[in-house]
């Protein structure tokens, strides 16, 4: 297949495109470039590179694919607040506008990232299902992840299949890292200054997943028969795949033996709790996405990256790891204009 990745600079995109290739697909890659640079090591890229914004795509962009699996957005809700309508314009906008161009190119699949985020805040006596579980999006970026498949819905034909996967929060090793994000944070904090610190009292609950499994949820979409997946909406996660925070530093504790942890309560119980079921992606997807990874597994990959790159503190709390950091970066540096739009390619 011809594949076309938005968003291939990314964290989930770095890992995502070279298990495509591995498995004989030939990809595009579509990426404005926030992140290009954020390589903790050296990566070969040899596809074809497409440096553009998503709000400015069209459709000799997406001619002659077979697929899309669409990565690309503004993930960081601070930044959308600094720029109203900036949230919108990408997540919801440029997802609604890219589908639309795809649909009419005669693309057969879109993959569409989602997020669970959509959810908001839930009571805890029940998982999480996708289609009767309401949805309370607390910010834009979720508001906008959650109009966005309302919207993908309408454009949905037996020709043109469209499959919306909600990954749990990602965590392991990636050529351009976060540590912005719950268990790569908590490792990242252990390994570089020695101990853990939690400021709630560790009762929240996250379900976590690990990238290279959310690539696998990716792969099913592109790879089930089109009755299994077509309109249709999946939780990603993996078996008994919910943590409370206090689980995830003790897991992170694990992978950084010697390292110290400390509940300090200062935010007391979180609100921000959730508890979400993936039964349908494990059952109805059962033969074609096959989680592999855990805690302890992805806990000792992270490490094993950072002895490689000699991953320190400064790199931790830096830019090059943190989405904020880098994108308050390029605004102050002058690398993008007032609608993030990159000056400079």
């Amino acid at each position: 297949m011809k594949i076309l990745v938005t968003g291939n600079q990314g964290y989930i995109g770095s890992v995502l495109v070279p298990i495509l290739q591995d498995q004989g697909h030939e990809v595009v890659g579509y990426d404005t470039g926030y992140y290009k640079d954020c390589l903790l090591y050296d990566v070969a890229s040899n596809i074809k590179q497409i440096n553009k914004d998503i709000r400015d795509v069209a459709i000799e962009d997406v001619e002659g694919m077979d697929a899309i699996i669409h990565l690309a957005a503004l993930s960081n809700d601070p930044l959308g607040e600094l720029v109203p309508g900036l949230t919108e314009e990408i997540n919801l906008g440029g997802t609604i506008q890219l589908a639309a161009l795809a649909k009419k190119a005669g693309v057969k699949r879109f993959i569409y990232s989602s997020s669970q985020s959509m959810y908001g805040i839930s009571k805890l006596d029940s998982e999480l299902d996708e289609y009767d579980s309401e949805k309370h999006p607390l910010t834009a970026y979720a508001r906008t992840k959650w109009e966005a498949e309302c919207e993908l819905k309408k454009l949905e034909s037996p020709e043109f299949i469209i499959v919306s996967f909600r990954p749990s929060t990602v965590f392991g090793a990636s050529p351009r890292l976060r540590c912005d994000i719950v268990f790569n944070n908590l490792v990242s904090c252990a390994y570089t200054t020695g101990k853990i610190e939690i400021k709630s009292d560790g009762s929240p609950i996250r379900p976590v997943i690990h990238v290279k499994d959310v690539c696998s949820a990716y792969l099913a979409g592109l790879n089930a028969p089109a009755n299994l997946v077509a309109g249709r909406s999946f939780n990603v996660g993996i078996p008994n795949g919910n943590f409370t925070v206090k689980q995830l530093a003790e897991a992170a504790q694990r992978s950084v033996p010697g390292s110290s942890l400390v509940f300090t309560g200062e935010h007391g119980n979180d609100a921000r709790t959730y508890r979400v079921g993936f039964t349908r992606i494990l059952t109805e997807l059962a033969d074609h996405y096959k989680p592999e990874w855990d805690l302890d597994k992805g806990g000792k990959e992270l490490v094993e990256l950072f002895k490689k790159v000699s991953f320190t503190e400064a790199d931790f709390r830096g830019r090059k790891t943190n989405r904020l950091a880098q994108l308050s970066y390029l605004q102050q540096s002058g690398e993008v204009n007032d609608k993030m739009r990159m000056l400079t390619h």
